[in-house]
């Protein structure tokens, strides 16, 4: 199985379907999640429900903004208090279309009411994103190691 057309196949897949819910993990790390909820059934140490889970997630470890046609509405470096508008604002979409970009991959995911997330790694290493499709018979992990983006089969 070849990664980038997987990838693809995976991306086109997901145009016409919900950001159901967009959360924000430790530091500046995001989550989207994608398509229909599985609720939270997992509790966090403080007792409380974690996150409930998309058909689909999308994490962006530490680097991302999002933007619109004219500016960048909000970024993983601007303060947090300015991240709930831009959250509400893609969670109130449908993905129009997902891509790669770069020459090491990063990843693009563009709604139907033209608000566009962008990961872009700013320290060495790789890029710090990975994807979770959840919908087949096996979950389906995209993310990039060694430069090149690759597929594993991660336990459910």
């Amino acid at each position: 199985m070849k990664a980038v057309p997987t990838f693809n196949t995976l991306a086109v897949s997901l145009s016409g379907q919900p950001i159901s819910h967009v959360w924000n993990g430790d530091g500046s790390a995001i989550f989207l999640e994608i398509g229909e909820l599985t609720p939270a059934t997992r509790r966090r140490r403080d007792g409380s429900l974690c996150n409930p889970r998309g058909q689909v997630s999308l994490a962006v470890e530490s680097s991302w903004r999002i933007e619109d046609n004219h500016t960048i509405v909000c970024g993983s470096w601007d303060e947090k208090e300015l991240w709930p508008a831009a959250f509400d604002n893609l969670r109130q979409g449908r993905i129009k279309a997902c891509r790669l970009f770069g020459m090491l991959p990063e990843i693009e995911v563009v709604t139907e009411t033209g608000l566009r997330l962008l990961s872009f790694s700013t320290a060495g290493g790789q890029p710090e994103w990975y994807i979770i499709d959840r919908r087949g018979e096996k979950s389906l992990e995209c993310c990039v190691k060694g430069r090149k983006l690759q597929l594993t089969f991660p336990k459910a």
